[in-house]
């Protein structure tokens, strides 16, 4: 293995921003530095809420122009969240701005969809956590309309811009595997469900796995960013939490993980599905991620509850300072109030203190009084959806766990990963933060023979990246008194 780093462009996008980031890899050399930020802005038409996507793909063209300035680069590779896509139609032209999972076009689609195909025999095919805005389901809200009649092919976010830099089509496996039409036995579109469906199956492309090469920058884009023409895309782990995962060194079987930023995915590392009816009615997933693996997870609503409440307050002048609310939270009364982060009302954008208050009037709480205690509302809620899925997946896997690893942005947050740590009583091994960056770059490096299997990718995370344990409390009443606080919550 070459011993001089080599440089890497990884595009990241996350539902509220995205970034570029260029990454140096060697042997014992793992270096991350973010060159470009630009937000991710929703927009709402008479149509409903869409993604800018021509937006987003003007800021990977500049980011990855910065990034070009700063070194010669080896590779790009380009992750996003999962579920959205955009239609082409025959020519390659695209259909519209792909719309928004958080749109309301889902609603009610899901009890329509189970009468041609039950929730038990969906769940045995695709082991899919069942939410609203699967694209199963944003497949079936489009039926009919003339747009997707227009259709010829559907490409997923990361997919789609990939396909603007090379002009290739292809649909990467990890983010695949989360559309609720893949098997998740086989690997490979279910054409069972499809039929069921009456999706036509030529509207989905072939599968990559991470690490292929999906084709090489056109005239256009290398025009745009002042990089060759020519330059290597490489498909890499394109859903973030997949990226994530195979960026978190974990110690061994007995290991969990929470992806912690706009959402939470807490879940193990296996290497078969676990596609009982328990399993189902516990609402956990089976996503594909590096070598075959398999993320067993559950989503639970994230960080995204914190910023878009800091959202709302900074709209209507109210000091929302991100460290002066944790610290007010850290010194708010435990308990106080509690919420459950996925109940349906905390879905969409908008005023989630009102929200939040409106919640605990519902459930016999006194509401948080100021935005501190808001925000430990919000803290002490999500430590407690982390213990209790934590606490199912190992039961329904048949795992023991002993150590859970928090990677992303939640590392950085001092109070949550404490509190984590309280709630499962187990030692939380904060960091990496820049897990699906990593991720990104580790399965370009890997794909260029720099790094090995993806053990060798975790060493080397391991070995470069700083991480902290944290220890649960040693307090004789904590695991009573976060049993207690669940229960309030229906989350025990």
């Amino acid at each position: 293995m070459s011993t001089t780093p080599t440089v890497f462009a990884a595009a990241d996008l996350g539902a509220t921003s995205g970034r570029v980031v260029l990454a140096r890899v060697g042997r014992d050399t793992l270096d991350t530095s973010e060159v470009y930020r630009f937000a991710n802005t929703p927009i709402r038409l008479p149509s409903g809420l869409h993604w800018d996507i021509l937006a987003l793909y003007c800021g990977v063209l500049d980011g990855l122009r910065d990034a070009g300035r700063a070194a010669d680069l080896a590779s790009i590779g380009i992750d996003s969240w999962a579920l959205d896509y955009g239609l082409l139609d025959a020519s390659g032209a695209l259909l519209g701005n792909p719309f928004h999972y958080r749109d309301t076009r889902t609603d009610g689609v899901a009890e329509r969809v189970r009468q041609d195909l039950p929730p038990q025999e969906l769940y045995a095919t695709t082991g899919l956590q069942h939410l609203p805005f699967n694209t199963v389901y944003q497949l079936a809200a489009a039926s009919g309309t003339p747009q997707l009649d227009a259709a010829h092919t559907l490409l997923l976010i990361p997919d789609l811009l990939t396909h603007w830099l090379t002009g290739s089509i292809g649909a990467e496996v990890t983010n695949a595997s989360t559309t609720g039409l893949f098997d998740a036995r086989t690997g490979a579109w279910s054409t069972d469900v499809l039929d069921r469906l009456g999706v036509d199956a030529s509207l989905l492309p072939p599968l990559r796995q991470p690490g292929d090469p999906a084709g090489t920058l056109l005239p256009h884009p290398a025009s745009a960013t002042g990089l060759p023409t020519g330059t290597p895309v490489t498909a890499v782990a394109s859903h973030d939490t997949a990226s994530a995962v195979a960026a978190v060194p974990l110690s061994g079987q007995t290991a969990a993980y929470i992806s912690c930023g706009t959402w939470s995915l807490v879940g193990l590392e296996l290497d078969t599905p676990v596609l009982t009816e328990a399993s189902r009615a516990a609402n956990f997933t089976n996503e594909r991620g590096v070598d075959g693996t398999v993320r067993y997870l559950r989503n639970v609503m994230g960080l995204w509850l914190l910023s878009e409440s800091q959202r709302h307050w900074a709209a209507n002048d109210i000091p929302a300072d991100l460290p002066a609310l944790l610290t007010e939270a850290a010194r708010a009364e435990p308990f106080a109030a509690l919420i459950d982060p996925d109940a349906p009302e905390f879905r969409t954008p908008g005023d989630i203190p009102t929200r939040i208050a409106d919640f605990c009037v519902r459930t016999g709480q006194r509401p948080p009084a100021d935005p501190g205690a808001v925000v430990r509302c919000i803290m002490e809620s999500l430590a407690l959806a982390h213990r209790t899925t934590l606490r199912q997946a190992a039961a329904l896997a048949g795992r023991n766990v002993d150590v859970v690893h928090l990677v992303g942005g939640g590392a950085h947050n001092e109070l949550l990963c404490q509190l984590t740590a309280d709630a499962t009583g187990l030692p939380v091994l904060a960091g990496p933060t820049e897990a699906t960056a990593l991720g990104n770059v580790l399965i370009q490096a890997r794909a260029q023979g720099l790094v090995g299997d993806l053990a060798d990718m975790r060493r080397l995370v391991a070995e470069t990246q700083q991480l902290r344990r944290i220890e649960p409390s040693r307090d004789a009443g904590r695991e009573r008194a976060w049993s207690e606080a669940a229960a309030r919550v229906g989350l025990e």
